[in-house]
């Protein structure tokens, strides 16, 4: 049997295929990260390639990547056919700098935690030094210098709005 990108799978395809559980690629598809059509039973049938953006979704998932920015990288990728291989490029490139991004917090964050991470506070020496009269609570709450400005925005992380989490 020849497959094809453009073949289509049952939704019990689909999850015996990927491990997902219905409920989840429901959530996903209401999120628009992936497609599905009705065929002539309007029962719900996935194009093949979007198992590559569920898989996506897995990875993300394991590495705690916010669903609105795997929303974000998936939106430059082609709904109504398969991806080519340019687009995927284009969408890899892009990921490539969010995960650099988290990346250089990481590491920030190591070389921080053994001193003042300013202020969570691990040495109370240490920031009377570095930190007098509290300056750095003026910049906001927690560990405002491993923090990103959009992050100490943040009530939630929006992975939080998965229900298979």
């Amino acid at each position: 049997m020849h497959v094809s990108p453009d073949d289509h799978l049952t939704i019990g395809e689909v999850v015996r295929r990927t491990g997902v559980p219905a409920s989840a690629l429901h959530f996903y598809e209401r999120k628009g990260l992936i497609f599905s059509e009705r065929d002539g039973a309007h029962q719900r049938i996935f194009p093949r390639h979007m198992l590559r953006r569920i898989s996506l979704i897995i990875v993300a998932k394991r590495l705690h990547i916010p669903l609105s920015d795997v929303a974000e990288v998936f939106a430059g990728l082609p709904t109504d056919r398969a991806p080519t291989h340019k687009d995927w490029q284009r969408v890899s490139r892009r990921w490539k700098k969010q995960l650099e991004e988290r990346r250089r917090v990481i590491e920030s964050l190591e070389q921080e935690l053994t001193g003042c991470i300013g202020c969570g506070c691990l040495s109370m020496k240490a920031c009377l030094l570095l930190n007098p009269d509290d300056t750095l609570g003026g910049r906001g709450p927690g560990p405002v210098r491993l923090q990103r400005p959009s992050q100490s925005s943040r009530t939630r992380p929006s992975w939080h709005d998965d229900p298979e989490t």
